[in-house]
C-alpha cells in the first residue's frame, strides 16, 4: 500500500505491508488525511517518531472484531490515545495521560498517512451523514479546540486572546467565539484572519496593527507553533489570569519564567478534546471549517501535499486516499 513514513528522513513508498488488526482492533481504509503541524514537527525531530505519519483523518472500516461487526461498513474517525486500559488514568477516561500509552502516527504506533490503518475500536467514532469526508478530517483538530473549555470555565465577560493565525488557532478562536466570550485572533497573514473575521471574530494583524495595552486578558490561547509565543502570551495575559499552550515544537529555548510566578500566572497545556462536542459541531453546521482547506492532493502527489504543508502561507492541506 501507499505510505508516508519518517525514518529519519520523510518517505513516500507504495510498497508498504497492509496491517493486520489484532483482537480489539479494526482495519479501516482511509478516506481523507490532513497534515497536522505535529506532523510537520516530527520531520524536525519532535519525539523521535519512527513510522507511518499522521493522525487526523476519516476512513472506513473493513475489518473489526465480531463483538463490533456494526462499525463494519462505516465512516469513522478515531481518537489518537492507546492507553493500556487499566492504570488510575484510563479508568478515569485520561488514556491520553497513560504512562504507557502510544499515540497514533506520533509516539509508538504506526498513524494514518497510509491506504489502511489500525485503530483500537474504542478509538472510533461514528461520522455523521451530514459531515462530509472534508469537513471530518477536521474532527480530531476541532476536538483539540473544544479541550479548552473542558479545562477551563469560559465567561461571558472574558476577554480571550487567541494567539496564531494558523489552523489551531483559527479553531480555537471559532470554537470559543460560540462561548459568548470577548475573542480577539492574532496572527500574521490577512488571508487567514479573513476567515475568522467572516465568522464574526474580532482580528488583529500584528504586522501592521497594535493589539493594545499589555495585560489585558484574562485568557490567552497559545497556538503560534512557535517558541516565541509563549513569552507574548505572557506579555499580554492579566494578572491572575490564564495561558493555555497548544503548540507542540520541537525546538529548545530559553524563557524567562519571573513574570509567571510575579503575575501568578496559571499555565495549562492543553493537548486532545472530546470528539463528541466536534462532531456535533460540523453535523449542526455551528462551525464552517471548509475555509481552512488551502489544498487537496492526491496520494500519488503526497510530496507535494508536504511541501505545501510546510508553507505559512497554507492552512489546512488534505491528502485524498479515495
Amino acid at each position: 500500500m501507499k505510505a508516508i513514513i519518517f525514518d529519519g528522513a520523510l518517505k513516500f513508498v507504495d510498497d508498504y505491508p497492509v496491517p493486520e488488526p489484532g483482537e480489539q482492533e479494526a482495519l479501516v481504509r482511509v478516506s481523507m488525511a490532513g497534515i497536522c503541524n505535529t506532523d510537520v514537527e516530527i520531520t524536525k525531530g519532535y519525539l523521535g517518531f519512527r513510522g507511518i505519519m499522521g493522525h487526523e483523518f476519516v476512513g472506513i472500516v473493513e475489518k473489526a472484531p465480531e463483538y463490533a461487526a456494526g462499525f463494519i461498513h462505516r465512516r469513522v474517525v478515531g481518537e489518537i490515545n492507546n492507553g493500556c486500559n487499566t492504570c488510575d488514568y484510563c479508568k478515569a477516561g485520561l488514556q491520553k495521560h497513560c504512562s504507557s500509552r502510544t499515540t497514533l502516527g506520533i509516539q509508538g504506533k504506526d498513524g494514518i498517512f497510509a491506504e489502511h490503518a489500525v485503530l483500537p475500536v474504542s478509538n472510533l467514532h461514528v461520522v455523521p451523514e451530514s459531515v462530509s469526508d472534508e469537513e471530518a478530517v477536521f474532527i480530531e483538530p476541532l476536538a483539540a479546540a473544544y479541550e479548552i473549555q473542558e479545562q477551563i470555565v469560559i465567561k461571558p465577560a472574558h476577554a480571550i486572546l487567541v494567539l496564531g493565525d494558523g489552523k489551531l488557532g483559527l479553531l480555537c478562536a471559532l470554537v470559543l467565539n460560540r462561548s459568548g466570550a470577548q475573542v480577539t485572533l492574532a496572527g500574521k497573514h490577512d488571508q487567514k484572519l479573513k476567515i475568522a473575521g467572516n465568522q464574526q471574530i474580532q482580528t488583529v494583524n500584528i504586522e501592521t496593527e497594535t493589539l493594545g495595552k499589555e495585560k489585558k486578558y484574562d485568557i490567552v490561547v497559545e497556538a503560534t507553533g512557535s517558541a516565541e509565543g509563549f513569552e507574548t502570551a505572557l506579555q499580554y495575559v492579566k494578572p491572575r489570569g490564564i495561558i493555555v499552550m497548544k503548540s507542540t515544537i520541537a525546538s529548545l529555548q530559553k524563557i524567562n519564567l519571573a513574570p509567571l510566578v510575579i503575575d501568578e500566572v496559571t499555565l495549562i497545556g492543553s493537548r486532545c478534546g472530546p470528539f463528541e462536542a466536534a462532531i456535533q459541531a460540523l453535523a449542526q453546521k455551528q462551525i464552517d471549517v471548509k475555509p481552512l482547506i488551502s489544498g487537496i492532493y492526491t496520494a500519488r502527489d503526497a510530496e507535494d501535499a508536504f511541501k505545501a504543508a510546510m508553507k505559512k502561507e497554507n492552512l489546512k492541506i488534505i491528502i485524498d486516499f479515495r
